[in-house]
């Protein structure tokens, strides 16, 4: 590809010089014509003018449709070709002329020939050097005629002119290699700057528009973090001001507990989003392959969304498939949960179908709807985090406008073509490519059972930087009966540590760490240094609101669990189950 650039830019500069050997011809021959009037015949100048002249104008207008026509790189040499026939054409024209004015009996008409000759012989090497089968061809045939007439009259300076001749040959050659190497030098370096001005324009403009897709991105994620915060923080305050009232009533306790519990919901479900986006864009997800049946598959899907549909008002059909695909079960549902529950949210009547078709070794499954549509320049951004085109006013009923970028991101993951076709005011469908499989294999598809409660209590060692979260986790933590060694440091934990060991047995089981800790200290340092204190290692969980990919990676190449705040007491119940019973498995080798 770059070399036929360079070749096309070479021709294009060949035929760019053109124009000047158009003038010089022009002005030279009518020079010659004067000087060698009273010494040539007439008619054999007007004949030489005349051919001269059509040469030209033929090179002109051929110039003039090699710059109007588009080119390619296979008629490229063509042109050049054709160039350089009107070079040699040239050369024998000019060579003629030599022929004619070599008189040495007329030492002003011969020494007109050999200055004119030598200066388009020199001149060939700037115009002609961009394609030199041109500039060898266009010398030669200047100088042959000549070189003839010099060996068939017999003069004293034949000899000494034909020395003349093959030096100058020679010499032209010799610059024609140098300057055909600058110019393909200077070619390629102005293709690469080129490329380069291209490749930091494209930088730009990927940059410029990450910009602004961040500072979307911010703006809507502000919003929707403000929206349920502020109603937590109304909800805080009602309970405050009925708490100074009186004792408040436990019919009202619930109510406000329950609708404080839903906004705290909302909360976490927009965190769990964006760390679903951070997770895959950290590269921390794990795909797990293996062949899926899209008939039990679509069954869960009909019996998830029957009630939805129903809601709505809504058709909701499932064409049934016995095919197999080959993709990670519970991603690839997810995606198609995503999907469904989109279609499901802006479709206002008709109905949403969710079906596949066969391509070959591939599966497309597809889901319609019958909603609004998208228009085509509005396609891409619905892939785009927090972008909801029929939400402007950002009614969470509505969803986050995260679905769409998950499902972007965990098809990328997968290696399964996401596509979007609609028509506004017709509908929409979104599908994934999956490839097909054979067989299904004997999978167990229960997901893993976590212990109900808390196996027993533990000793805990906790650091927490913030004063308020270390109070609320170490009383909930000690409510649920486990012994806690708690402080905003590991150094402090230790010394807490050390002194419950003087006074009895300290037993530590589990050790649980905020990931940003005070002074640049991390809550894997922090636990790594409790490992070393305690002299061997135990469970650990990190608990962090990080949602950066770096982050999310670095942790878990650590191998430790990881919560991810907001966290439930039921959340961190269970993660402590898990945590200390993967520690009992270790230890007793199973």
């Amino acid at each position: 590809m770059q070399e036929d650039k360079i070749r096309q830019a070479l021709i294009e500069l060949l035929y760019r010089n053109s124009y000047g050997v158009v003038i010089s011809n022009i002005v030279i021959s009518l020079a010659a014509v004067y000087v060698l009037k009273n010494a040539v015949s007439t008619n054999w100048l007007i004949g030489w003018l005349g051919a001269l002249y059509l040469l030209t104008a033929i090179r002109v207008l051929a110039s003039r449709r090699f710059f109007s026509r588009k080119r390619d790189a296979g008629s490229i040499m063509q042109w050049a070709w054709l160039a350089a026939g009107f070079s040699w054409v040239s050369g024998l024209l000019w060579g003629a002329l030599g022929w004619a004015g070599f008189l040495p009996e007329a030492p002003i008409v011969l020494s007109f020939t050999v200055i004119v000759l030598t200066g388009l012989v020199c001149g060939t090497v700037p115009s002609l050097s961009a394609f030199p089968p041109a500039l060898i061809g266009s010398i030669l045939a200047t100088v042959v005629p000549i070189a003839a007439r010099c060996i068939m009259t017999e003069s004293d300076i034949s000899g000494a002119f034909l020395f003349l001749l093959a030096s100058l040959v020679a010499i032209n050659f010799y610059y024609c290699r140098i300057t055909y190497r600058m110019l393909r030098e200077t070619v390629s370096l102005r293709l690469e700057n080129e490329n380069l001005v291209d490749h930091l324009q494209e930088e730009r403009d990927r940059a410029q528009t990450a910009d602004r897709a961040k500072t979307r991105f911010l703006a809507a994620a502000s919003h929707d973090l403000r929206q349920p915060i502020h109603a937590l923080s109304l909800l805080v305050s009602t309970l405050a001001i009925m708490g100074q009232r009186g004792n408040v009533p436990s019919g009202e306790a619930r109510d406000l507990a329950s609708r404080a519990k839903s906004v705290i919901g909302n909360l976490s479900g927009l965190l769990n989003a964006l760390l679903d986006i951070s997770r895959l864009d950290a590269g921390i997800v794990t795909v797990a392959n293996e062949a899926v049946e899209l008939r039990e598959l679509f069954r869960d899907l009909r019996n998830e969304f029957a009630a939805e549909a129903k809601q709505r008002g809504l058709e909701w059909r499932v064409v049934d498939s016995d095919l197999r695909v080959d993709s990670d079960p519970m991603m690839l549902k997810r995606i198609l949960n995503n999907l469904v529950s989109n279609a499901f949210r802006y479709t206002k009547e008709g109905g949403v179908l969710l079906g596949c078709r066969k391509h070959g070794d591939l599966v497309e499954i597809q889901v319609l709807d019958t909603g609004p549509g998208i228009p085509a320049d509005q396609q891409a951004m619905v892939f785009e985090e927090f972008v909801q085109l029929q939400n402007p006013a950002r009614d969470r009923t509505q969803g986050l406008g995260l679905g769409l970028a998950i499902v972007r991101r965990t098809t990328e993951l997968l290696g399964h073509p996401l596509r979007l076709v609609s028509v506004p005011g017709r509908g929409s469908m979104f599908s994934v490519t999956v490839p097909k499989t054979g067989a299904v294999e004997a999978t167990l598809h229960g997901s893993e059972t976590l212990p109900a409660g808390i196996i027993a209590p533990v000793g805990i060692m906790v650091v927490e930087d913030e004063k308020d979260v270390l109070d609320a986790m170490v009383r909930l933590l000690t409510l649920e009966g486990h012994r806690v060694y708690a402080g905003r440091s590991a150094a402090e934990v230790r010394k807490i540590h050390a002194g419950a060991l003087k006074t009895g047995d300290a037993p530590v089981d589990l050790i649980i760490a905020d990931y940003r800790l005070g002074r640049g200290a991390t809550g894997l340092e922090a636990t790594q240094t409790l490992c070393t204190h305690i002299g061997r290692r135990v469970p650990a969980i990190i608990v962090t609101g990080d949602t950066s990919p770096s982050r999310l990676k670095e942790v878990s190449a650590s191998g430790v669990r990881i919560l991810h705040k907001p966290i439930a007491g039921e959340e961190l119940r269970e993660a402590i189950a898990a945590a200390c019973l993967q520690g009992n498995d270790r230890g007793t080798g199973r």
